[in-house]
């Protein structure tokens, strides 16, 4: 996303957005930060990993030199996000649909703007980014959306075309315990590849001895996509499992994702049982949570921010 023009660098994505709207914060998924509320999504083009099943590849493999101009809007200059974002009636930024990463000279000057303007910023990202990034836009993000899609390094090298998981593991931390940041994780669960018992045990005992018991942890339905279009969707039964083996390594907030369910999006109090936020799709409905974040019957911490 840089370019070399006559010895000086130029960022060609700066203000380029590929994507953009107003959408319910649980459709990042976020379920545990402002639910119910409304955020201003953008996104740009281009993405630092090559994920063969890439669902958004229109605009992740895409850049704003060879891109046809009717793809994206150009001069969204951040305090035009901003007017963008309270006109949506949003209450929230996130940096979503390609990685947030590769956009880091637009992000840190939006998320600092938000910042003045009171109101909050979303990663939507793959953590695959340096820690002297997360020292530059630390200070200015609220929620950090991660994928953590595999345990294994095997899994980056042939399906994302990066060496390790490492990376995406020591930004996470460092944006949970450094800056402090609302942290959520997704698994994306794919048959054959990232679905064994193992490697979801791992992930979920990662989470819970690196992030805390009460980080939520997204477990989501592959659709076949890209070179992965000849594996069929994630059995239910294999997403039932992980909720299980989430639960077992002691995580208190494990959601079912992509696959409609009854109760696989609630929020419950892990104390009393009693059903705090009912999900439906997008609608979301708060009930007995106050404003700490907390079950108004027994003060558990939800880990919650309203």
């Amino acid at each position: 996303t840089k370019i070399n023009f006559e010895g000086a660098l130029y960022d060609s994505i700066y203000g380029v957005v590929s994507s953009a709207n107003a959408d319910p914060i649980e459709k990042k998924p976020v379920f545990h930060y402002k639910p119910g509320s409304r955020v201003f999504s953008v996104g740009s083009l281009g993405c630092n990993f090559r994920c063969i099943f890439c669902q958004n590849w229109e605009i992740a493999y895409s850049d704003a030199v060879h891109s046809e101009g009717s793809l994206c809007r150009t001069g969204v200059t951040p305090d035009k996000l901003i007017q963008l974002t309270k006109g949506a009636d949003c209450k929230g930024v996130a940096w979503t649909y390609n990685e947030p990463g590769i956009w880091l000279n637009y992000t840190y000057d939006c998320a600092r703007l938000c910042k003045y303007n009171d109101l909050y910023t979303v990663y939507v990202t793959n953590g695959y980014a340096t820690l002297e990034h997360l020292e530059l836009i630390g200070p200015y993000l609220d929620v950090y959306r991660v994928d953590i899609k595999s345990m294994d390094d095997a899994f980056y090298q042939k399906l994302i075309k990066v060496p390790s998981v490492q990376g995406v593991l020591d930004t996470t931390i460092a944006a949970k315990h450094k800056w402090k940041m609302h942290v959520e994780c997704v698994t994306n669960v794919i048959p054959g590849w990232n679905d064994s018992k193992e490697n979801l045990q791992k992930t979920a005992n990662w989470i819970v001895e690196n992030l805390g018991d009460d980080t939520p942890w997204h477990v989501s339905r592959f659709f076949p996509y890209g070179e992965l279009s000849h594996l069929p969707p994630t059995p239910p039964q294999t997403l039932y499992e992980a909720i299980r083996i989430g639960r077992q390594a002691g995580l208190k907030f494990v959601y079912l994702g992509n696959l409609p369910s009854d109760t696989g999006e609630n929020t419950y109090c892990p104390k009393c049982g009693r059903l705090l936020i009912e999900r439906s799709r997008y609608d979301t409905a708060v009930g007995d949570v106050d404003e700490q974040g907390r079950c108004k019957a027994d003060n558990e911490n939800l880990n919650i921010v309203m």
